[in-house]
């Protein structure tokens, strides 16, 4: 049985990757400090709260347990506001992380696993983005992730610290069983502000530009089932546990680009609802689009996206709104 730490674990991502380790049989302890996340997002495990700025208390931590592996997703994630805030970004995702990994190798914990993103390229210089695209992140967001991902190379070499990255394209859908899915204030992700119109939450979703290089003129990104991103990280500790040693990093992306449009009208196909759109001026930085290569992670890790239709991944995530709407009904 493999003794997990999963940091960040009561949030998006973080909660369905504990759901995830809890049906392989691993004994979980999850980290999360609340700030954005939600302790009843936590259905199994260890739950301690906590946050990584304090190292003594990640030192108790680590007295406490014999982890095998520690899996990292507490991460501040908006672009915009990485831009107004910067020095929160640094703060938190690279000397916070720093403090982590630090601990980590006082207690000769060896293996861990990255949540990093496909921020870390910029503006995409080919169709589809591999993992030796060039690195010129747009923001401080990104910046402050390829830093992490250079911080753990350094640990490669310095200290045989055996690390996975794995670089999200966009996180979309919700646990199939119905019990988790995303929440977060304010919502920022594109589907599931989608699905607030259809559920009569907002009154309309706005495109943000009409005239990109693209077949309808919106933006084309590539959405990831979020359980498909939770089975390439099992993989990825499966490749730590089995003796890979160094630092390794994969694109995590269904290969496939929609647009805005095409996710709106998939939604309305989904939800058979009318969903109220307005149009706005482009937002800076917004590359035309950006799909990822996932054919490394493919072929070095064995994973295989289960859920690559657009719809069912938007059918999931309306499932959790649904759930949502009926919670707050009652």
């Amino acid at each position: 049985m493999l003794n997990i730490l999963v940091v960040g674990g009561a949030g998006y991502i973080g909660s369905h990757m504990v759901k995830y380790l809890g049906q392989k049989g691993c004994k979980v302890v999850t980290l999360d400090n609340l700030s954005s996340g939600y302790k009843d997002a936590v259905v199994c495990g260890e739950f301690v709260q906590g946050d990584i700025s304090d190292t003594n208390f990640l030192r108790q931590l680590f007295a406490s347990y014999s982890f095998d592996v520690v899996m990292h997703f507490a991460s501040f994630i908006q672009v915009g506001e990485s831009v107004r805030e910067p020095v929160k970004y640094y703060q938190n995702n690279v000397c916070n992380t720093l403090n982590l990994l630090s601990v980590m190798k006082e207690y000769n914990v060896d293996k861990f696993v990255f949540s990093s993103t496909a921020a870390i390229f910029g503006e995409p210089e080919a169709a589809l983005i591999n993992e030796g695209h060039p690195q010129k992140p747009l923001n401080p967001y990104g910046r402050s992730k390829l830093m992490v991902e250079q911080i753990l190379q350094d640990y490669a070499r310095g200290y045989q610290f055996n690390s996975v990255s794995l670089r999200y394209f966009n996180a979309a859908g919700a646990d199939p069983e119905g019990e988790l899915g995303e929440r977060h204030f304010p919502e920022t992700h594109l589907i599931p502000l989608i699905l607030q119109v259809a559920a009569k939450r907002k009154s309309s979703i706005s495109i943000f530009g009409t005239d990109y290089d693209t077949p309808d003129g919106t933006c084309i990104r590539d959405y990831v089932h979020v359980t498909d991103l939770c089975a390439a990280h099992w993989l990825a500790v499966q490749k730590l546990v089995d003796g890979a040693r160094g630092n390794f990093a994969f694109n995590l992306g269904s290969g496939n680009g929609f647009s805005v449009r095409e996710v709106i009208d998939a939604a309305e196909k989904v939800t058979g609802q009318s969903i109220a759109t307005s149009i706005e001026e482009r937002r800076a930085g917004d590359p035309a689009r950006l799909v990822a290569d996932s054919l490394l992670a493919k072929s070095e890790l064995g994973w295989k996206p289960e859920f690559v239709q657009l719809e069912a991944i938007i059918q999931h995530a309306w499932n959790w709104e649904l759930k949502y709407l009926s919670s707050s009904a009652d």
